[in-house]
């Protein structure tokens, strides 16, 4: 270990150098080496992640130096996911505890949840009953459960892993009585009722991108990122039987990412609503259940 590192600057400075150079790939939780240098620095030595300033000048002790160190490294060398070194993640203010059971949450529709889903949802409170699928570490169905806050929120995962993360996150919000975990296939696991509201950010990633994945994200379950050929595996499912399980007028949200060209192709002639995101209006869309087919049980 270099002794001539003695401040909070000095090791912030190295850790944005340290990653520059092994041009790590960011996107998981923070958007740049700058961001994710701040974040490790601060949470290793546990001072506030949103204040960085005032303690640049601090001196450390030599064990904060070196935990600080370590984690750097193992950022480097393994190319862990910052949020998988120190369990934690952040979305909009909401803290999820998370490990590599689960995909990092980073979902778009979480920030139209901040929102109440407002214009698509006029009146949230009036909302009684709410499905999240994929669910994973449980962020949008605890997210989903502060936006609708008379509704009971059902989340399903076809992983009993994430499923043991996502209650970990539903006991730290205290949400037991509201949210309900269902392990299965999408829809297989419930019983049958009708949804005001469906949202699920699914695997779509196609081959060909799985095939291109830096190896950050390689680390997260490939269930939960690979959605086949075109990356519309789930998501043919889910649109097939989603008219099943929504009220009259009911509404079904889905992430797709960079696959609109994909699920345009195959959901041709479909009535979609794109919603307006930070990553652009054609990521997430909307479907009434009343243009949605109509499938036999």
């Amino acid at each position: 270990m270099n002794h001539s590192f003695s401040t909070v600057r000095d090791l912030f400075r190295y850790a944005v150098t340290r990653f520059n150079q092994a041009q790590l790939v960011f996107g998981q939780g923070n958007v740049d080496a700058y961001d994710e240098a701040a974040y490790l620095v601060l949470h290793t030595l546990h001072l506030p992640l949103d204040t960085l300033d005032p303690f640049l000048e601090a001196h450390l002790l030599q064990d904060e130096i070196r935990a600080v160190f370590d984690i750097i490294e193992r950022r480097v060398t393994h190319r862990l996911p910052a949020a998988y070194l120190t369990h934690e993640a952040w979305l909009h203010g909401y803290h999820f505890y998370v490990d590599e059971r689960v995909i990092i949450p980073r979902s778009l529709i979480s920030e139209l949840l901040i929102k109440r889903l407002f214009p698509s949802i006029d009146m949230p409170d009036k909302l009684s009953a709410v499905l999240e699928l994929c669910t994973g570490s449980g962020c949008l169905a605890i997210m989903s459960a502060h936006a609708f806050p008379y509704a009971e929120i059902d989340a399903v995962d076809l992983s009993a892993q994430a499923l043991q993360v996502a209650q970990k996150n539903i006991d730290d919000y205290n949400l037991n009585k509201r949210v309900m975990l269902f392990e299965g296939d999408l829809f297989e696991p419930l019983p049958q009722r009708q949804y005001d509201l469906i949202i699920t950010n699914p695997p779509y990633v196609n081959d060909e991108s799985m095939k291109l994945l830096p190896v950050e994200y390689c680390h997260e379950p490939r269930i939960a990122l690979a959605g086949g050929g075109d990356g519309m595996n789930i998501i043919r499912r889910i649109v097939s039987e989603a008219h099943n399980w929504l009220t009259n007028s009911g509404i079904l949200i889905i992430e797709i990412g960079n696959e609109q060209h994909h699920l345009q192709a195959v959901f041709n002639g479909l009535p979609m609503t794109w919603l307006p995101t930070n990553a652009g209006n054609n990521s997430v869309l909307l479907l009434h259940a009343a243009d949605l087919p109509c499938k036999k049980h």
